[in-house]
């Protein structure tokens, strides 16, 4: 059946939908429809479906979803009741740890009523979600949240083992729609992007809680293109703490405490549901390129808001002298884990303006939390850090704080810690979930901000709780501590397509050893990155992350110290953000403009060399002075190389690059 519903969706689609089921309609009759600004999302019974369009595109093909409850289909016996048009959004809220000084809330919602469930649709200019909201208690057993993927698209994705549904081990995989197949061990993490009818489209989910994450498991052709189905962690059941004696796969199993926290037995369903609840937004970011994927606010707009009065005013953003990926300022583990080398960050810390340091593995004993290691004087240290105005953040593996979240926050915030890294969790299930948002309520009771590492990506916590600042979900520059041979340069590109839609993402960027594409001779003790040094210095503005890590050592930066100023005072948090250009499979570039009016523009190559010009449109009128980092000729063979200077720029005058093989550029704009 075929409604005559005018763009805006505003007129009664209930009644002409009750009026087509008098006159014995078949088929898919349509329910109701969200658009807004020419994005739509429209629904449909018999069976329920949905549909998402933009200015008149479709870009998901009609797809079948449901929701078990209890073992019980609802989608199965579904009848409409009735059709409610909530008042429209609108309006702006403040977001003073984000991309955004403040972003719109204006959106158009629907809500179909089935009786015992509801489904809530929103459409906004940054695109399209939808949501079940369940009426009654039970478990959920299981939701068929399916994506089909119009034929002819160009995909863009990362795989990860069903096993741990994380994205830390894999880098981005590029595939026309048609190719994409499973070998039934791997998952489609989200985000997953793809272009189609000129438009671009990026899935991820948001207002997760108690609930497993969303991604993709098998693929199967349909008449209308390629159906990825839903895939969500079991409940867990049984389980059991495990640490690792003698290496990373010799494992053993311990009471409590330990590194990872594994599954030994599921439940027959994925969440409990005690009372009435809503299920999470399954989100879909319209733009029309691949560049404007940056500017969207979707995950955040959609996601809880902190609870009425809550005050986190006192979060505080920053960089961070990180200890690990350098292994203790090139000491080596566990040697140079020491109170000395400690205080050795806290001094650089203090005198080049970064805001924290990072205790990393080896400041407690044995992976014990309670129990300090005999060669880090962890209360001094932390005295002699807050004396310098220097917060230190304290890493965890989450097996030794699960269950006793409230204990942990309470004891390390009176020792004076300002914040929590916690790893390991490695699982994507409803009782991490629960954990990741128990553990952020009791830090923000406390006043201690959260690095969620080891987890999977943003799922709007960090929009109800801003004290947790970043999370990991990336195959980030950490690896090359590990991994030797993949393409880290399509990685990063595609990351601020793909992850980073999500959220902030915790990819440690600022390595000072800089190596040639497939030239790369760092290790443990003297990691380094492929790829040129300007291509480092603009993951500074081009990452979204509130608690930015330098990577590198203090005796590495200290040799550095050009590029590390500028790294320094690099920003982490913004009050515009415009995407400049790019794709996944090419290049990344954008701007930002800082809370003091400057702005950045950065941007980075995949492992082709590359001629770049925008248009600094952004710009307000006037004179400014545009401090530049860019690749020097011959940094594809010493990309260490780099030229720095500054000249002076107006509004929508062309800026030109030329990026090196994996290289770079970062620009900073000021009156």
């Amino acid at each position: 059946m075929k409604n005559a519903i005018n763009r805006k969706g505003f007129i009664g689609i209930a009644t002409a939908f009750a009026a087509a089921l008098a006159a014995g309609s078949s088929g898919a009759e349509q329910a109701a429809e969200a658009a807004f600004r020419g994005n739509a999302i429209r629904f449909f019974v018999n069976p329920l479906s949905y549909e998402v369009l933009k200015d008149g595109k479709v870009l998901v093909p009609a797809t079948e979803i449901d929701v078990c409850l209890d073992g019980k289909s609802l989608a199965g016996n579904a009848a409409l009741c009735g059709v409610s048009a909530p008042a429209a959004g609108g309006g702006t809220v403040v977001t003073p740890i984000y991309k955004k000084g403040e972003i719109s809330l204006s959106r158009q919602e629907k809500v179909a009523d089935f009786g015992d469930f509801a489904v809530r649709m929103v459409a906004r200019e940054d695109g399209v979600a939808y949501r079940f909201e369940l009426k009654r208690a039970g478990a959920v057993t299981c939701e068929k949240a399916d994506l089909t993927v119009p034929k002819g698209a160009r995909c863009w994705f990362n795989r990860t083992p069903r096993t741990s549904l994380g994205c830390e081990e894999t880098v981005p995989e590029f595939a026309d729609a048609a190719a994409l197949e499973t070998d039934g061990t791997k998952a489609f993490y989200l985000p997953f992007a793809y272009s189609a009818e000129g438009k671009t489209v990026a899935v991820t989910e948001t207002g997760l809680h108690d609930y497993p994450a969303w991604n993709f498991g098998d693929v199967a052709a349909t008449g209308a293109g390629m159906r990825l189905s839903s895939l969500f962690a079991k409940y867990p059941r049984k389980e059991h703490h495990v640490t690792n004696a003698n290496g990373w796969r010799d494992r053993k199993a311990v009471d409590r405490g330990g590194r990872w926290v594994c599954v030994d037995e599921t439940e027959d369903f994925i969440a409990k549901a005690p009372a009435p609840r809503a299920l999470p937004w399954r989100v879909f970011v319209l733009a029309d390129s691949p560049a404007k994927l940056c500017e969207a606010d979707m995950s955040y707009a959609l996601a809880t808001p902190p609870e009425e009065g809550a005050d986190f005013s006192w979060v505080k953003p920053g960089k961070v002298a990180w200890d690990w990926w350098n292994a203790f300022d090139n000491k080596g583990d566990p040697q140079g884990c020491t109170t000395q080398t400690y205080e050795r960050f806290i001094d650089f810390a203090a005198r080049t303006g970064v805001e924290y340091v990072i205790f990393d593995e080896g400041w407690s004993a044995k992976l014990d939390i309670w129990k300090y290691s005999p060669v880090v004087d962890v209360p001094h240290l932390v005295d002699y850090a807050n004396s310098k105005g220097v917060g230190i953040i304290l890493w965890m593996a989450w097996a030794q704080v699960c269950g006793e979240e409230e204990k942990v926050a309470e004891h390390f915030s009176k020792l004076g810690a300002k914040g929590f890294k916690v790893d390991f969790m490695d699982r994507a299930d409803a009782k991490v979930a629960a954990f990741l948002e128990r553990f952020a309520a009791s830090c923000a009771k406390h006043r201690m901000v959260v690095d969620y590492h080891g987890a999977y990506r943003p799922v709007g916590l960090h929009r109800k709780y801003p004290n947790v600042l970043n999370y990991e979900g990336i195959h980030g520059l950490e690896c090359m501590k590990f991994y030797r041979n993949e393409d880290m340069m399509g990685n990063d590109v595609a990351a601020f397509f793909l992850r980073m839609t999500a959220g902030p993402m915790d990819y440690t960027p600022g390595a000072m050893d800089n190596y040639r594409i497939c030239g790369y001779r760092g290790n443990n003790v003297n990691p380094g990155s492929m790829g040129t040094r300007c291509r480092q210095m603009a993951m500074m503005a081009l990452y979204e992350a509130p608690l930015q890590m330098l990577c590198d050592s203090p005796t590495k930066y200290e040799r550095n110290m050009e590029c590390f100023s500028f790294m320094a005072k690099t920003p982490v948090v913004w009050d515009a953000t415009v995407g400049l250009g790019g794709s996944p499979e090419t290049f990344a570039a954008a701007a930002r403009r800082a809370k003091d009016g400057s702005w950045y523009a950065a941007g980075i190559s995949n492992r082709e060399a590359r001629d770049f010009a925008f248009r600094a449109d952004f710009l307000d009128a006037g004179e400014w002075k545009a401090e530049i980092f860019r690749d020097a000729e011959g940094s594809d063979a010493e990309p260490t190389k780099y030229v720095h200077e500054t000249r002076s720029v107006k509004r929508g005058e062309e800026l030109a690059f030329r990026m090196a093989p994996g290289g770079g550029f970062i620009v900073r704009f000021s009156k």
